[in-house]
């Protein structure tokens, strides 16, 4: 101490203190407004800005106000470097805290207007942050005068062997960064395995992709076995889909009757129907001459995968109503067995209303 402390010091200590504190609260809550403001907004970056900066800013305000106390109390050269550093390795660190979360919010932020549905790809939100926080490191390791070449040297070394001992769990997370840059799966995805594991993408991490499915049950599996099976996207390229429904009337039927009769409906359902396309051309088209029916297929548009089973729900609900009410018979294939005397039985189909004999079984 190159000189007593007096009471002035510590009045003015305290007003540099008492002023930091002052201008971090008011910066708080001009923060506090533009958040307001910032949700009003479509962007969601800049709500995650000033929610950093409502973290930066005080602490800041509170560590000037510290700095400038130190700065007007008689301290010796050694405290007062010790104060400062320590003054901006606080600084450094909540800054850098905040860095991170920004930056993992944009990325967050861009990976969820990508993919056009709720869901995030963490696997670029995580390396985003531990980057930042590593810099950060770096930049706390310099400011207290500790030189970053040799760790950095021992890392290169270290992270040869680091490597070969999680060469799966880097196969996964190499494996995760090319499916999202390749835009392969996104989280919100409808995809059905090879192996019959089929759901919505939720999220596509360093390790694995979680897959939920319509029952609400989560699969989880390695990026790298995803990588590597077959696998159908039913969002991309385009989320909408045609779906075809399978329907037969029999050999009596005027078929433009049956023909006029199924648009109609097609047209009531996907006007009435959520998740149906209206605008989307259905199409009928006869293709089979069967045992007791002619067999013909119905395609539909609909909006996504999972509004495939409420539209055929409806349309075939309400095609049945409307065949009951046209006189349009739809068969069922039925099988009857014809007893002959003399303990000889002898099986026979019914298809429609042709009887096609069966094999005799005889004693």
């Amino acid at each position: 101490m190159n000189r007593a402390l007096t009471l002035d010091d510590l009045v003015l200590a305290g007003i540099a203190l008492a002023a930091g504190l002052v201008l971090a609260f008011l910066s708080r809550t001009l923060l506090r407004w533009l958040a307001k403001h910032a949700k009003r907004t479509k962007w969601s970056g800049d709500d995650v800005m000033v929610d950093a900066l409502r973290t930066v800013v005080p602490w800041a305000a509170i560590a000037a106000g510290a700095a400038s106390a130190a700065a007007v109390l008689p301290l010796t050269r050694t405290v007062q470097h010790h104060t400062n550093q320590i003054l901006q390795v606080w600084l450094i660190f909540v800054v850098t805290l905040s860095a991170a979360r920004v930056v993992a919010g944009l990325v967050r932020s861009v990976t969820q207007s990508r993919s056009g549905v709720a869901g995030s790809a963490t696997i670029f939100v995580n390396i985003t942050r531990v980057l930042v926080l590593a810099i950060g490191f770096l930049v706390v390791l310099q400011t207290l005068g500790i030189s970053i070449a040799p760790l950095l040297t021992a890392l290169g070394v270290g992270g040869l062997a680091v490597a070969l001992a999680l060469q799966d769990t880097l196969a996964n997370l190499f494996a995760g960064i090319h499916i999202l840059a390749s835009k392969t799966v996104q989280p919100g995805d409808y995809i059905r395995l090879s192996s019959g594991e089929e759901g919505y993408v939720v999220d596509i991490n360093w390790r694995q992709t979680t897959v939920r499915q319509l029952s609400n049950n989560l699969v989880v599996i390695p990026n790298g076995q995803l990588a590597k099976t077959n696998m159908t996207n039913f969002t991309r390229p385009e989320q909408q889909l045609t779906i075809l429904v399978q329907v037969g009337v029999s050999y009596d039927s005027d078929l433009d009757h049956v023909e006029r009769v199924t648009t109609e409906v097609i047209a009531e359902t996907m006007t009435e129907i959520t998740g149906a396309l209206p605008d989307h051309e259905p199409a009928i088209r006869f293709h089979t001459f069967g045992d007791s029916r002619i067999g013909f297929t119905v395609i539909l548009g609909v909006g996504e995968f999972s509004d495939q089973y409420r539209i055929k729900h409806e349309f075939i609900k309400r095609l049945h109503r409307r065949y009951r009410a046209e006189g349009i018979r739809i068969p069922a294939p039925t099988r009857t067995v014809a007893l002959q005397q003399g303990a000889v039985v002898i099986p026979q189909q019914r298809s429609g209303d042709d009887v096609v004999p069966g094999p005799a079984l005889t004693d």
